[in-house]
């Protein structure tokens, strides 16, 4: 693993994702999901409403990033209320 510059940010950010991968893995296997149609316009699972809102965060931050100096942060805040925007209501 030397290829990879593994910092205690870049380990736990993957330490999460990892983390939220069993978790979902998990919950489907309590509760099976419904695919269902919310603002999105396509009928989505619970997987694939995590995919898009990881999808949007990365977007959200690179966007940050591109056009503002204010502090990462604020755009991860962003980033936490589009992932509970699209899981809840996506």
């Amino acid at each position: 693993m030397t290829w990879m510059a593994w910092t205690p940010i870049t380990a736990a950010f993957f330490s999460c994702i990892i983390l939220t991968l069993i978790g979902m893995g998990i919950w489907q296997a309590v509760s099976p999901t419904v695919p269902r149609r919310g603002f999105l316009p396509l009928e989505t699972t619970r997987g694939d409403r995590l995919f898009i809102s990881l999808l949007g965060a990365a977007y959200i931050h690179l966007g940050w990033l591109a056009f503002t100096d204010a502090a990462l942060w604020i755009g991860s805040i962003i980033a936490l209320v589009w992932l509970l925007v699209v899981m809840r209501w996506g």
